[in-house]
């Protein structure tokens, strides 16, 4: 099921990009040759106008074939080459390149709105300000693997609502009063109660904390998180919506930013990066959280997609878009061999690159 829901998340996703590029395309007279939903080998299609609508094999994503987008001397010179795109006016171009990108920010938006309308899991310290959080539970984040909490069967994603030992309890549960709790009872048996998924029933299983190591409290391998569901009307929730698509703009720059440097010192690490594999991982935890948490992954994914989109590296849009201004300074335009040649030498680095990161997320499974 979870490799479902990512490919889903992927198709639209990426569709909704390729269909920014299309529809300014298509509004500036440009020829558009294909548009497909998956990739090749093709399964069917069907041509309308001049474009061809295919239908392809393997359902993670899709492309748009642009008239001129890669220059060669038919669509420079040729027949139809005042409909190519390599001949319109450089600021068209830039709209066609920058509107995938804008259409992974404004399908953000929507996304985060939408999670918003429906309720959306938010954290008490998220700092938003202007409604109130209902339901509010200490929430099982992540479980460290091995850990007493794995071993007496608490998963990310559960709520905690009772805490107690022998005679003592918890009477207002959070973050703080469950460390203490455990820091005090470290040598004894804690019961928890629990509730997971839908499912109103309380769940009970008992642990017993793990000693500290080097003077290290006693833990017992959870990190958690109160969170309650933000519930608005339409027009709060698109205007809540909006200022959180700026706020994970912002921190994915950051940290995409800080990413790259540490690489360039020698401090990069995989760690923090995760493939398609690693992916699906997370949309299982997003997914058992509820449909207004995977909207809102789903939205930081198309953040990430829009802002990967943005390096100036060939093959990508910022690519190309670098290639446009380079033209625009020098007064004339790039050799097409060359800037063929430069995208097909960065998608193969970015295809390295993938399998890399696909490696590195296959062995954190073992």
């Amino acid at each position: 099921m979870n490799v479902i829901i990512f490919l889903v998340i992927l198709l639209v996703l990426v569709l909704v990009h390729e269909f920014g590029h299309f529809f300014t395309a298509k509004k500036f007279g440009i020829r558009v040759d294909e548009f497909g939903f998956g990739f090749p080998p093709r399964l069917f299609g069907k041509k309308i106008g001049d474009t061809l609508y295919s239908f392809n094999l393997f359902p993670i994503g899709g492309f748009v074939k642009i008239f001129g987008e890669n220059p060669d001397e038919e669509n420079t010179n040729g027949r139809d080459k005042e409909r190519s795109f390599v001949n319109k006016p450089k600021y068209k171009q830039a709209i066609v390149l920058f509107a995938g990108i804008f259409a992974n920010f404004l399908l953000a938006w929507i996304l985060f709105s939408f999670g918003f309308m429906s309720g959306l899991p938010t954290s008490v310290g998220s700092g938003h300000k202007g409604y109130e959080l209902q339901d509010v539970n200490l929430v099982v984040v992540s479980v460290l693997p091995e850990s007493p909490a794995e071993i007496s069967g608490l998963k990310s994603g559960d709520k905690i609502i009772s805490i107690k030992s022998g005679e003592d309890f918890v009477p207002e549960i959070n973050p703080d009063t469950l460390k203490s709790f455990i820091v005090s009872h470290g040598d004894k048996e804690i019961e928890f109660g629990y509730l997971r998924d839908k499912n109103k029933d309380v769940n009970l299983t008992t642990l017993t904390p793990k000693n500290g190591e080097k003077g290290e409290k006693p833990s017992i391998g959870i990190s958690m998180d109160q969170i309650g569901i933000a519930k608005l009307p339409i027009l709060k929730a698109f205007w809540e919506g909006m200022k959180l698509d700026v706020s994970v703009t912002k921190g994915t720059v950051v940290g995409l930013y800080t990413l790259i440097k540490d690489s360039l010192v020698g401090k990069g690490s995989f760690a923090s990066v995760a493939g398609p594999v690693g992916m699906v991982s997370i949309v299982g935890d997003a997914y058992k959280f509820g449909i207004s948490y995977l909207l809102s992954f789903a939205a930081i994914i198309s953040v990430n997609l829009a802002i990967i989109n943005l390096i100036p590296f060939p093959a990508l849009d910022g690519g190309r878009l670098l290639f446009l201004l380079i033209e625009k300074i020098k007064g004339s335009r790039i050799n097409p061999k060359v800037a063929n040649t430069a995208n097909f030498i960065g998608f193969a680095l970015l295809i390295i690159f993938m399998i890399v990161v696909t490696y590195h997320d296959i062995v954190k499974l073992f």
